[in-house]
């Protein structure tokens, strides 16, 4: 299994808009951050974690040229906003795209795009053609199951994933006991770790690496990073096999 990491970066991305710092300033291609996304390969499928403002830049500069499914994380903005880009992967596929998401989310993703969610009346795929699955427990997707984990992003409710030894965990400020659980003997673990200081809906450095103290993967990442973070000045002050993530960054996975 092979993950690609499109983008690595909080809601606003980095540079911001308007802001000239160090970072948003830097010359390293590390610290140019799009909104956060992934993609899991195995066995010839492209599965997309969450569809981005940035989709379409992100797919060109990862030559992603197909995906077979979409599963989303939660519904906000930086992580859906560029769900009309997949109509190109209709177009591709000849087919709907099945997306897979908790209830609320599909909710709001048909609240905010219907005209995605309509029966395809055209000859060619005008606009997003959809095939939604609701996520109520563990899901096949292509002979490997994915198993959904609730996550806590200040009040709401977020899902992250885990597929055979790897788990993504993005936009999260708190972990459930029961989600713990869930988590052990990975091999390696996307964590939101937003800046060094605290914030009431992310992971801070210091809460991130506490709670992979607890897990002990073999490898961490962090991720939805902002631009209080220099990738070369922070990720020197990490331990050994902890990462942080970039855009276009890829991570093997031995097995699924």
């Amino acid at each position: 299994m092979r993950i690609t990491v499109l983008g690595s970066g909080t809601s606003t991305g980095v540079p911001m808009i308007g802001c000239h710092c160090p970072v948003c300033s830097s010359d390293d291609l590390r610290d140019r951050r799009s909104r956060c996304s992934i993609v899991v390969h195995y066995q010839n499928r492209h599965i997309l974690v969450d569809t981005t403002p940035e989709l379409r830049l992100q797919a060109i500069a990862a030559r992603l040229d197909r995906i077979d499914a979409v599963v989303f994380t939660h519904a906000h903005a930086d992580h859906i906003f560029g769900l009309d880009d997949v109509r190109r992967y209709n177009t591709i596929l000849g087919s709907p795209l099945p997306i897979y998401a908790a209830e609320d989310t599909l909710v709001a993703l048909e609240r905010i795009f219907p005209y995605a969610f309509i029966k395809q009346q055209d000859a060619g795929f005008f606009r997003p053609a959809l095939a939604p699955n609701r996520i109520s427990g563990p899901f096949d997707l292509f002979g490997v199951s994915w198993r959904p984990i609730p996550l806590l992003h200040a009040r709401g409710a977020v899902l992250g994933f885990r597929i055979g030894d790897f788990a993504y965990c993005t936009d999260c400020s708190d972990f459930p006991e029961s989600s713990l659980d869930q988590l052990r003997n990975l091999q390696t673990l996307i964590i939101d770790a937003l800046r060094p200081r605290p914030h009431p809906a992310h992971l801070s450095f210091a809460q991130a690496l506490t709670l992979i103290d607890r897990l002990q993967p073999q490898q961490a990442y962090f991720t939805h990073l902002s631009h209080d973070v220099s990738h070369a000045q922070a990720e020197a002050g990490l331990p050994p096999r902890v990462r942080l993530c970039y855009d276009g960054l890829t991570i093997t996975i031995p097995r699924v």
